[in-house]
């Protein structure tokens, strides 16, 4: 604009006012043309008094989202040692199985050390979702044993025995870890689009967690 507008009421007419406004600030022809009376989009009556917000509901989007069985999301893919403390994380749309997202996550992992970072644990304890002989063999080339239960339909014979799913009962340290992400709203709640904004929300809610394990 060539000068300083006065403030558009959002109960009014915003087409009518923006079409006066292209008089006196020589906005383009086409947008000063605009008719003074034009017929408003229907709007919930919350989004007209919250500031800041947009005045139309849209639709989720952005990087990283996926169509779940209740509607959109990010999927977190975390990895934490046996103290509850995240080691590395990925996020990813929320339509890929966790089995297709268990390698990338765990080149994640950036242990520091006095040499080189550790990236490959000893072992990996994780849910029904990752029972697959694939990944396992893939990991055991890698020295990695995969620790999860079978699923209730397998067909193929049991790869481990009850001495390994033991380790199992500690699984409750991670779902432990997933909570106290869930007490962050920014990510409970994603309202970033851009999945660099969010994801650097993630990762400062892993350093208040790293923080209050290492002060405790």
């Amino acid at each position: 604009m060539a000068r300083p507008a006065g403030a558009v009421p959002v109960a009014v007419d915003l087409l009518a006012a923006v079409a006066g406004l292209g008089r006196a600030g020589r906005l383009a022809e086409p947008l000063a043309g605009v008719s003074r009376r034009a017929e408003r989009a229907p709007a919930i009556e919350v989004e007209r008094i919250v500031p800041r917000r947009q005045f139309c509901s849209g639709e989720k989007g952005g990087a990283a989202v996926g169509k779940t069985k209740r509607g959109k999301g990010t999927k977190w893919m975390v990895v934490v040692d046996g103290a509850g403390v995240p080691l590395g994380n990925q996020l990813h749309s929320a339509s890929p199985a966790e089995v297709r997202l268990a390698e990338t996550t765990l080149a994640a992992i950036r242990v520091p050390t006095r040499g080189r970072p550790r990236q490959k644990p000893a072992r990996v304890i994780a849910d029904k979702g990752y029972d697959s002989d694939p990944l396992r063999a893939r990991l055991a080339r890698r020295h990695i044993e995969l620790i999860a239960p079978h699923r209730s339909n397998r067909r193929k014979p049991p790869t481990q025995d009850g001495r390994s799913l033991r380790r199992y009962r500690r699984r409750w340290i991670v779902e432990r870890a997933f909570a106290w992400l869930g007490n962050y709203r920014r990510l409970t709640v994603r309202w970033d689009r851009s999945l660099t904004i969010y994801n650097a929300f993630f990762h400062i809610a892993c350093f208040m967690i790293v923080l209050r394990r290492v002060l405790k």
